[in-house]
């Protein structure tokens, strides 16, 4: 007999893998870990981490939606233009891997 899932319990579990996944992703992990102390605009981080800046934009769409990183603040340029400066709101993650689901511990920043 398999046991059923309820499904606040696997609401629990696609939110705890899709941060697995994101953090599993190389370039999301050095975004989101490039962005503990101090906030960055996307271009700046994709200057700084060598990543393209179309894949940057889509990397922190998905880390907002996951609520891993924050808009810190809205910016405006010389020209007009306004712009994000993102912020981690997690320091540190540590992911257990047991029976029969895996463990996800994230500290606040």
């Amino acid at each position: 007999m398999t046991r059923r899932l309820t499904l606040p319990q696997l609401k629990k579990y696609d939110v705890t893998q899709k941060v697995i996944e994101a953090l599993a992703d190389s370039e999301s992990r050095a975004i989101l870990f490039s962005i503990i102390k101090k906030g960055m605009t996307a271009s700046e981080l994709s200057e700084k981490l060598k990543i393209p800046l179309s894949s940057v934009y889509k990397k922190l769409s998905d880390l907002e939606e996951l609520t891993l990183i924050e808009v810190e603040k809205w910016m405006i340029s010389d020209k007009g233009r306004k712009f994000k400066m993102y912020k981690s709101r997690i320091s540190k993650a540590d992911i257990s891997i047991r029976k029969p689901d895996p463990i996800l511990n994230l500290v606040p920043n």
